[in-house]
């Protein structure tokens, strides 16, 4: 092993490539490969005699590796029998001086399809897995995650994000009363404040705000851990501990948002429409009675359930996106970054999109 290059290293194999000295090879190799982030690795095996699947999969995991570390990995010279072994068992490594041709737009447009498509199932997946070890605990005491850990998703969730989803709400309850009191007074509506901020409070502006902001605070904190154990092993060092992933870390937070969500919800709802009500009393000269009265009147159980649905689905859709995107990281610490910036701009988008979606239902259902 030689570093030719400023970015470029030499690893040489010499010897017989099988199931045997496979571990010898990894041991040795592996920390060479993780050392090198973003370098380029040039595999020389002309000093290979005989290769078996082992050795085949071996080169295919040193590709993989260098292509998670940022690097890349390429295929120096080869022996005969380590050619026909890479042939046979179809381990594909690129040659030294070969460079991809340009992807025509055809080929990037079916290539974006089949990464969308595949992220959508990976998703899927991630869900029903989710539901499948939270119902499994239900059954199996010993399959059940800690309460603590529960506890504790719920604190960070919850009780560490009302202060600035109360501050929040109460300031979008304030603008869209004053926005909306200027037009009212004109045409000597002061009274019909009421029923605009409380139905606008519970069934859109409260649900979607609280998911807003929680898919910045809660879903770039999921994405950036997990990516982080993603790329430091430690989820393959939960899957050796015979610990799945996905029971460890996601369930917990799955059923901390799902109660924690509902609540922040309520209480943006009564924020925004205590914002509206300081607008009526002081800038329409409404009493707190007619405004009451009118917003009892005006609010319907569907609207406080509406809003409460979006809730759920809302905070479903913030931890799934960003334990998904903090699984599916690649590369060191820029992965990580890239994917706790996707992981909130997908989130947000699905929350829009979801909210849009349940609109249309509960309006014409």
């Amino acid at each position: 092993m030689s570093q030719s290059a400023a970015a470029a290293i030499d690893v040489r194999i010499d010897g017989v490539l099988d199931r045997a000295s496979v571990p010898a090879w990894h041991a040795r190799l592996d920390p060479v490969v993780v050392a090198a982030r973003g370098a380029e690795l040039r595999l020389d095996l002309s000093a290979v005699p005989a290769m078996d699947s082992a050795g085949a999969a071996f080169c295919l995991f040193l590709k993989r590796r260098a292509t998670r570390q940022g690097g890349r990995l390429i295929l120096a010279a080869a022996s005969p029998a380590a050619r026909d072994a890479l042939s046979v068992f179809r381990v594909r490594l690129d040659a030294a001086g070969e460079r991809p041709r340009p992807e025509g737009f055809f080929e990037r447009l079916g290539g974006q399809v089949a990464a969308g498509w595949e992220g959508v199932v990976l998703l899927a997946a991630l869900f029903v897995d989710t539901l499948h070890y939270t119902a499994l605990g239900v059954f199996r005491p010993r399959e059940r995650v800690r309460a603590a850990a529960v506890v504790e998703q719920m604190v960070r969730i919850g009780l560490e994000s009302l202060g600035i989803i109360a501050l929040v709400s109460l300031l979008v309850g304030l603008v869209v009363a004053l926005q909306s009191a200027a037009q009212l007074r004109q045409v000597s509506a002061n009274i019909y404040i009421a029923d605009l901020v409380g139905i606008a409070m519970t069934a859109e502006m409260g649900p979607l705000m609280t998911a807003i902001l929680l898919a910045g605070r809660i879903g770039s904190a999921t994405a950036a851990e997990i990516a982080t154990m993603t790329i430091t092993e430690e989820v393959d060092a939960l899957k050796t501990m015979g610990i799945h992933p996905i029971r460890y870390l996601v369930v917990p937070r799955f059923l901390a948002i799902t109660v924690t969500q509902p609540l922040l919800t309520v209480v943006a709802d009564l924020l925004g429409i205590i914002g509206g009500f300081i607008i009526a009393v002081t800038y329409l000269d409404l009493s707190v009675g007619v405004f009451a009265n009118e917003l009892l009147d005006a609010l319907r159980v569907k609207d406080l359930l509406t809003g409460l649905v979006k809730s759920v689905a809302f905070g479903w859709i913030i931890v799934f996106v960003g334990a998904h995107r903090g699984f599916q990281v690649r590369g060191g610490a820029e992965g990580v970054g890239i994917a706790t910036t996707s992981s909130v701009v997908q989130a947000i988008f699905m929350v829009i999109a979801a909210d849009a979606f349940f609109s249309l239902i509960f309006y014409f259902g």
